[in-house]
């Protein structure tokens, strides 16, 4: 993993990482994450998934053969991600009283 700080923003470079992994470690990020930390931009590439949003109906992946369908807690419907698609995950503080 690469990484480096620009303006107290940090930027992480993953690779290639599961979606799981990489939804799992924003969660652990987030939940421990102090008041003063940085906010943090990651860039990964995901092995083939469909995720399904709140809004999303598994319905809609017709056919998605042996890539995996993964339920998540985020906005939209169905998003495909795979190798050669650079992912940016912005984790952001967006607390009014943030200092």
């Amino acid at each position: 993993m690469n990484e480096t700080v620009v303006d107290s923003v940090v930027v992480r470079d993953l690779g290639l990482e599961p979606m799981t992994e990489t939804w799992a470690r924003m969660k652990r990020f987030t939940e421990s994450r102090e008041p003063e930390a940085a906010d943090e931009v990651w860039f990964v590439e995901h092995p083939p998934v469909f995720t399904l949003g709140l809004a999303g109906d598994s319905d809609h992946v017709l056919d998605p053969g042996d890539i995996a369908v993964v339920q998540t807690d985020r906005g939209g419907q169905v998003t495909y991600h795979g190798p050669g698609q650079l992912v940016g995950y912005p984790i952001l503080d967006l607390k009014p009283d943030r200092k």
